[in-house]
């Protein structure tokens, strides 16, 4: 889980980059195959914040896992509606739905039986 604070502009995007690429390369070995972006406590989402998620995404993708976003501001989600995202990118309100919509635990270890 990548679990993102504050502004998420052109400045600090290279950070969330680096923690993405690391959390997909994890969710790899993880029997869930999943990458969980906590965007709950994000003051500014921005462009480059959007296609850093969407980057994440169309990589996960290529490699086999998949990408859930938490966030239900309207400054976060607001962008990802306007460009048509929400139809890409999985969004939901809660860490615990997120995680729930895999199977996995709410304290994300491991999955449960389905």
């Amino acid at each position: 889980m990548v679990r993102v604070k504050g502004d998420v502009d052109s400045l600090s995007v290279d950070a969330l980059n680096s923690h993405l690429a690391k959390a997909r390369g994890n969710a790899v070995c993880h029997p869930s195959r999943l990458v969980v972006i906590d965007l709950s406590e994000v003051t500014y989402f921005g462009s480059a914040a959007l296609n850093a998620v969407l980057s994440c995404h169309e990589e996960g993708a290529a490699e086999g896992t998949s990408v859930a976003i938490v966030a239900d501001q309207p400054y976060v989600m607001q962008p990802i509606q306007i460009t048509g995202l929400h139809r890409v990118l999985e969004t939901h309100p809660t860490i615990e739905q997120a995680l729930q919509r895999d199977g996995q635990s709410p304290d994300g270890e491991g999955r449960t039986p389905r």
